[in-house]
């Protein structure tokens, strides 16, 4: 019988949100270098689970480690920018399509309140709430299709394209028409066609696209 998405958390994926967030909202700068002892003390975690922690950002492109030194937190890097919407464009068109097949009714009901919290946060302009709705919808949804290699594939580039977006928001004024899309591709995937699901996807993965190419060609002019 299928299983709803685990809601168990440990210290290591306590520590691991938190520096998430942490490098996701720019509190921790890229290219800032830190100790292990130091990033224990930023999340008031023990160093255990902050290892662990730090191994799996490390894995997921987002910490560096430095030798004799500690930790760095990766730049965002343009090229690597566009290739993680590529990829993530196919993997979440599949994931949204079987997250509407395989979806629970509770999950679903879980999904419409998500929904909600999108547009909550782009009434309010609060680009904090919009980032942890991305976070939380993103791995739900990710969980509902439940297929642990694709959850996998994939998890390591919501967060890179969450910090993308933090970083570049002001400059395109564009929380509403982001969120409103995200809201409905969990409101499609809710209802349970495969088919909606798909689109919803791809016009929110477009749009990404889109924003992502605009930072680009505009970056990349100044160079």
């Amino acid at each position: 019988m299928s299983r709803s998405p685990k809601s168990n958390v440990s210290l290591a994926d306590l520590a691991h949100q938190k520096l998430e967030e942490l490098i996701v909202t720019l509190e921790l700068k890229p290219g800032v270098v830190w100790s292990e002892q130091s990033l224990a003390d930023v999340v008031a975690i023990g160093r255990t689970p902050v290892r662990e922690a730090i191994k799996r950002l490390e894995a997921d492109r987002l910490i560096e480690t430095v030798p004799r030194h500690g930790v760095r937190i990766s730049d965002i890097n343009l090229y690597e920018q566009l290739q993680v919407v590529e990829f993530r464009s196919h993997l979440e068109r599949l994931i949204s399509a079987s997250a509407a097949t395989k979806a629970l009714p509770e999950e679903r009901k879980q999904l419409i309140q998500m929904g909600l919290a999108f547009e909550k946060a782009a009434e309010e302009s609060d680009i904090l709430a919009y980032v942890r709705a991305v976070f939380a919808a993103n791995q739900y949804i990710a969980q509902c299709a439940r297929n642990p290699f694709v959850f996998k594939a994939i998890t390591p580039l919501f967060a890179l394209s969450r910090r993308f977006y933090y970083r570049y928001h002001d400059e395109l004024s564009n929380l509403g028409q982001v969120s409103q899309l995200h809201a409905a591709r969990a409101r499609a995937v809710a209802l349970g066609k495969a088919d909606a699901a798909e689109q919803a996807a791809d016009e929110l993965m477009k749009y990404i696209d889109q924003f992502t190419r605009s930072i680009f060609l505009r970056e990349v002019g100044r160079i």
